[in-house]
């Protein structure tokens, strides 16, 4: 998985969305609209149609909306230490139900149930599979040939 290392100019990882990773996106959201349908009876789709179109219009919220309400409710979501996006996945949940004919989402609290269920399958799958972001490099200032440097930070372990 390389091609989510990459880095920018600046140094911090750059994510290009690729084909394998838009499909595995639209896996995610397919498993956790399955998985919430199965446990909640406020959740139903239709068919294998249905669930397929209200994955892709997910996904295609979650590109074109989600940023501009995320912008928007900004104080919002600072205010309740992040939570607010779940409310606007809900939201985006809920709009989803109402665009597509086949998916019912009983009420509010059900597109809450959804929005938490995706997000929960992406976390565990992204701990699971997900590329690893952590890199250890050990830097050693060299001294003269039989000189000994003892620094007033020797002891301190840069993170």
């Amino acid at each position: 998985m390389n091609h989510l290392n990459h880095r920018s100019d600046r140094g911090a990882p750059a994510t290009r969305l690729t084909f394998s990773r838009l499909i595995q996106m639209w896996a995610l959201i397919a498993l956790g609209v399955l998985f919430a349908s199965f446990t909640s009876a406020g959740i139903e789709y239709a068919d294998n149609r249905t669930l397929l179109i209200v994955v892709l219009l997910i996904s295609l919220f979650n590109v074109l909306l989600r940023p501009v309400l995320i912008l928007f409710a900004l104080p919002f979501v600072i205010l309740t230490f992040g939570l607010g996006i779940l409310v606007i996945n809900a939201l985006l949940v809920h709009l989803t139900a109402h665009l597509v004919e086949g998916f019912i989402v009983a009420s509010f609290w059900s597109s809450l149930w959804v929005a938490v269920v995706i997000s929960v399958v992406t976390f565990l799958a992204n701990l699971l599979f997900g590329p690893r972001r952590m890199r250890v490099s050990v830097t050693r200032a060299h001294a003269a040939p039989g000189e000994f440097r003892k620094r007033r930070d020797d002891d301190i372990i840069d993170v």
